[in-house]
């Protein structure tokens, strides 16, 4: 018997947007890693691209700015994927992917209270 996966989604974390995709943005994901929806991303000051949010990062990218809608496979090279950009829009706390320098919870709290900042509330 074959077994299917279907991987993450949107709804596995979005609970709520403003009407209009209004939330939403194309956006470059800079190369690096194959992400999946709902990865917490950071802005490169430099270059604008978004990649994976580590919390010890200098380059900008320590302060969570969007969460990823959309798959966006750049281990190889840049992607233009869906970021829920600003809000008003509600996740699911658990559907949102950290990368494991947020290895605490209260780390994830500063990441989510910096996502709350543009509008995007997480909630348990």
């Amino acid at each position: 018997m074959t077994k299917l996966s279907e991987g993450k989604t949107p709804g596995d974390f979005l609970l709520f947007e403003t009407q209009n995709y209004y939330c939403r943005e194309r956006a470059t994901i800079g190369t690096g890693a194959d992400l999946e929806p709902g990865a917490v991303l950071g802005k490169v000051t430099a270059t604008g691209k978004y990649i994976l949010s580590v919390q010890t990062a200098t380059d900008g990218s320590q302060t969570p700015a969007a969460v990823l809608m959309t798959e966006a496979k750049a281990a190889a090279a840049d992607v233009e994927a869906t970021i829920l950009k600003r809000g008003p829009a509600q996740v699911r706390r658990q559907g949102l992917t950290f990368d494991a320098t947020w290895s605490s919870e209260a780390l994830r709290d500063t990441a989510c209270a910096a996502l709350e900042d543009k509008g995007i509330v997480a909630l348990a």
